[in-house]
């Protein structure tokens, strides 16, 4: 068996662990895997102007990321309970 076949066989069996609240999320992520259009990249230019409050809360996330106040990816899946 290969490696991908063996990847398919533990992601199923996975799935099969998971509760009912993050079937939605791991839903999500495999729709968007596996369709290459539901990516960001192929979305839709969006020209509205950002409001005042918007634009406070991106500076104020800029600002925290050059202070190198941020979540790695590992924390993030760690708090949704996707990695141990």
């Amino acid at each position: 068996m290969t490696t991908a076949q063996q990847q398919r066989q533990e992601a199923h069996a996975l799935l099969d662990t998971l509760p009912e609240e993050k079937m939605g999320v791991v839903y999500d992520l495999l729709e968007t895997l596996a369709e290459p259009s539901f990516t960001l990249e192929n979305a839709p230019f969006e020209d509205e102007e950002l409001r005042p409050e918007t634009i406070a809360a991106l500076e104020r996330a800029e600002a925290a990321l050059a202070r190198g106040e941020s979540v790695s990816h590992d924390e993030v899946l760690r708090e949704f309970g996707l990695k141990h």
